[in-house]
């Protein structure tokens, strides 16, 4: 008795309309029209014998056993992606597409700047990025919709792989006045949690950030409300309070024009670690720790002091 087995295209489409619950989007995510889409969803539920998707005019519904189904195809055609990615790691490395997840405090800052040697180094990798706050480029990595992401550690993001690229160390952003009065490296107990601005939930800066300070209270008391570190930055600038920013956006020129400071945390954990991870037991292992070589070594050099609104140390080097 022959069992019908359904296509990894059919169950592309399932899975793209489980991810985005509209017909039209899941079209647009698979590069095909909604009618073929449609057309081949319902030729996997009549060769199945089963409902997978309750179809009404406002709303596209998954049937229980339908879930199921888009859950284990979304398994079975990231393992036939993997399976295509061995062959082509077996040839020439770092050819071909790439997706690579990036986190919004690193993107604009570091990218710009490492994109250019990357297209010289390896003129024939497509690279695709997805911009996404760290939970949810982590939930993409496993999910299959990138192959890699750039990311800030330490953060949980399951059973990875990852490769150290570089330190990213932390300041501490003030208005031009308030600098005047303090010293130039800045200890936690001379940040007041009343006027500290942080990011939203689901960056992992402001988790990093608290992390560096160690003070308990500053979770409860900081006004965690920027959606952007440019936000935060004209908040500071305009004399809202104070944030804490990664030494690779003020090299970036985030405190360009404006009258914010920024002087180095003095903690023991003042610090990020740049990271590129990947799936564990990825059969691109080899081509990813490759490219973090690669992004390591295009790594943009520190501003020098006298065109950086850093604060410098005793030997007038970039602290």
């Amino acid at each position: 008795m022959s069992v019908y087995l359904p296509t990894l295209k059919q169950l592309q489409y399932l899975v793209a309309l489980r991810d985005t619950g509209h017909f039209g989007r899941a079209a647009d995510a698979c590069f095909v029209t909604q009618s073929t889409l449609s057309a081949g969803l319902r030729e996997l539920e009549s060769l199945l014998g089963i409902t997978l998707v309750e179809r009404t005019r406002r709303v596209v519904r998954f049937t229980p056993l339908g879930l199921k189904i888009a859950d284990k195809g979304e398994r079975v055609v990231r393992e036939a992606e993997e399976l295509a990615s061995l062959a082509k790691a077996a040839g020439k490395p770092l050819s071909g597409e790439l997706r690579m997840g990036v986190i919004p405090t690193i993107a604009p800052f570091l990218l710009p700047r490492m994109l250019g040697q990357l297209r010289r180094d390896w003129p024939e990798l497509k690279l695709y990025l997805r911009e996404e706050v760290s939970g949810a480029a982590c939930e993409s990595l496993h999910r299959g919709h990138v192959d890699c992401v750039l990311l800030a550690l330490p953060f949980s993001c399951g059973d990875v792989e990852h490769a150290d690229l570089f330190e990213d160390r932390l300041f501490v952003a003030f208005p031009e006045g308030q600098a005047r009065s303090l010293p130039p490296a800045v200890t936690a107990d001379l940040i007041d949690e009343r006027h500290l601005l942080l990011l939203e939930d689901g960056h992992c800066l402001k988790d990093h950030a608290l992390a560096a300070c160690n003070r308990p209270e500053l979770r409860a008391e900081a006004a965690m409300m920027g959606t952007s570190l440019h936000t935060l930055v004209q908040m500071v600038d305009n004399g809202l309070g104070i944030t804490l920013l990664p030494r690779m956006a003020i090299d970036a020129g985030i405190l360009d024009h404006t009258g914010v400071v920024a002087k180095p945390l003095e903690a023991s954990h003042a610090a990020r670690r740049i990271a590129l991870v990947w799936r564990a037991g990825s059969p691109r292992d080899k081509e990813f720790r490759l490219l973090a070589k690669a992004l390591a070594a295009a790594q943009p050099q520190p501003r020098d002091g006298g065109r950086s609104p850093v604060e410098t140390d005793r030997l007038g080097a970039p602290a």
